[in-house]
């Protein structure tokens, strides 16, 4: 073990799983730093395997020294997010973020829930990070194999709520590491989280070691582009609106899914108002204009947001007409579109949220 501190930790009658829960093995007593445990279920035990202790609170701190080492590389690199393994509570996101701003670093955190603990500060740690992952591989086994749907579908709930994109994680096409097609179960353990309209759906081993990668990518997208047809749970109707450009948000998207053929078109500096229309979950694609390339690419992996770079221009409607003419070019839209505009308008010196409807001649 590279983790002096198990001893301490673990007790007599605790559980350890071993290679992601194949060898099942229970404490039967500790002396000096050897632990002796009976085999529950039987296998072979490899080099270098994975542990986990289901319930068992392991005072390892959020970021090893390797960690930081690797945190200043992706710094350096200018990564847009980095992933924080086995968040238990929001003090660790803060930990990180204090890490990435020593580097001059604005990259977004995303907190990987994969432990009890995890879920019991579920709140607490949506409140303070950038993007939640439900990390179903270490979850599933840390937690009740029944309660994982359930506590899936609180957290994609809950960061809906919340306005903090969730991403939904692992084992998705796992037969297809070794088989070219997914069977019928992971294809609707697929569809669930795309109904559940999580911001995004991620392969692991699918494309890291799999012999399929390519094929596994276009089964996911098949069955996502198919689902998101057929509508979603609706639980972005529960988002919180805290403040009066929320409020301006919830209006354009009201008007847009009352309109045909309709379109959201979206003007943000910093991300934060094409945010605001994501975690709304439109009927309408979002067209985010950015700027900078910095924000269009940390919105790529907000729910039906296709961000675009679009420098703006000193006067806003000049900018709505490049973007306009970006969109027609690319045949993003086509004539007769209703196009609803989230923007801003001058009037003198000052700038007014705006909502403005445009057809497409």
């Amino acid at each position: 073990m590279n983790y002096d501190g198990l001893i301490d930790d673990i007790s007599v009658g605790d559980v350890v799983l071993v290679d992601n829960g194949n060898i099942h093995m229970k404490v039967l007593n500790k002396k000096g730093n050897r632990i002796r445990c009976e085999v529950l279920t039987s296998g072979t035990m490899g080099s270098r395997r994975h542990i986990n202790l289901p319930g068992v609170k392991v005072n390892l701190p959020p970021l090893t020294e390797k960690d930081l080492a690797d945190v200043a590389v992706g710094a350096e690199m200018q990564v847009d997010y980095v992933a924080l393994s086995f968040c238990r509570e929001p003090s660790d996101v803060e930990e990180l973020r204090r890490v990435l701003r020593s580097h001059d670093s604005t990259a977004r955190i995303v907190a990987k829930i994969e432990d009890q603990l995890a879920v019991k500060n579920i709140n607490e740690i949506i409140e303070t990070t950038d993007v939640v992952m439900v990390a179903r591989g270490d979850l599933g086994i840390e937690c009740p194999m029944e309660d994982l749907p359930i506590i899936q579908r609180k957290i994609v709930k809950r960061c809906l709520m919340k306005g903090v994109p969730v991403i939904v994680a692992t084992h998705m096409l796992e037969s297809m590491i070794a088989n070219p097609v997914p069977t019928r179960a992971e294809i609707t353990d697929v569809a669930n989280a795309v109904f559940e309209q999580a911001d995004a759906i991620m392969l692991s081993g699918e494309t890291t070691v799999g012999k399929y990668p390519v094929k596994c990518v276009e089964v996911m997208h098949k069955v996502a582009t198919r689902i998101e047809r057929s509508g979603g749970a609706g639980y972005g109707e529960e988002a919180m609106l805290e403040d009066d450009r929320q409020k301006t948000v919830r209006s354009a998207v009201s008007l847009a899914n009352s309109l045909p053929d309709s379109k959201l078109v979206v003007f943000t500096r910093r991300g934060t108002m094409a945010d605001y229309v994501s975690n709304l979950r439109p009927n309408a694609p979002i067209y985010a204009f950015a700027p900078n390339y910095e924000v269009c690419r940390k919105l790529i992996v907000n729910w039906g947001t296709y961000p675009h770079y679009l420098p703006f221009d000193a006067n806003p409607g000049r900018t709505i007409g490049s973007a306009i003419q970006t969109l027609v070019e690319a045949k993003l839209t086509k004539k007769g579109d209703h196009l609803v505009i989230v923007s801003d308008m001058l009037a003198g010196e000052e700038r007014f949220d705006t909502i403005q409807v445009r057809v497409v001649g």
